[in-house]
């Protein structure tokens, strides 16, 4: 950017230099009647502007920048300077296909991980529970806790597409049997017999 604002600021310094310099030689013949006489003045008197334009021979006809081109267009009867900025590249698909990508697998493996880890937490604490000899009810409250921020993990990667959310089904209902078998263990829940019964059925068709 400040390469062609470099640019343009140089072509209104030429251009500006190259206005006073005509103005220069018009006045000279602005004196004269147009007639063929004064054509062929006019004529000499650019002739002798171009001439003057010395500090113009150091500018190649296409100066190259890093942001644009710079080119001067020399003419009979007048001189023009054109700046012509350069197209910006675009990006590569590929490329920004393969960034996007990454972004997401990382992104995806942070929201896997943090339900791994909620899971193995409530595993570990229900594991803890049932070994304890002299369990209390009110023990439960604390993996019930620790459930539900795993359910809550489970749910947020299974919103943004990190887990199927079958996977995320089946990781919530193995959580709730192993805290239901936990509770049997432990005598605090009682199951149905009749729904016993009816799941036992179930299974065996």
């Amino acid at each position: 950017m400040a390469t062609i604002v470099q640019c343009l600021s140089s072509c209104a310094t030429l251009n500006f230099k190259f206005q006073v310099l005509s103005l220069k030689g018009a006045s000279s013949s602005s004196s004269s009647s147009p007639t063929s006489s004064s054509l062929s003045t006019r004529r000499g008197a650019s002739a002798t502007v171009r001439s003057s334009l010395s500090f113009s021979k150091s500018v190649s006809q296409c100066v190259a920048f890093s942001s644009g081109n710079l080119w001067v267009q020399k003419n009979p009867l007048r001189q023009l300077i054109v700046c012509e900025a350069a197209p910006t590249k675009k990006a590569d698909s590929a490329a920004k296909r393969a960034r996007q990508a990454e972004k997401r697998r990382v992104y995806n493996k942070s929201k896997k991980s943090e339900a791994r880890t909620r899971m193995k937490k409530v595993l570990e604490a229900l594991d803890g529970l049932k070994k304890k000899p002299d369990a209390q009810p009110d023990e439960i409250v604390t993996v019930e806790k620790l459930i539900g921020e795993a359910y809550s993990a489970i749910d947020k990667a299974v919103k943004v597409r990190a887990l199927h959310k079958n996977t995320g089904a089946r990781r919530k209902s193995r959580l709730a049997r192993r805290k239901k078998a936990v509770e049997i263990h432990h005598g605090w829940y009682v199951p149905d017999t009749a729904a016993a019964a009816t799941e036992a059925v179930t299974m065996a068709a």
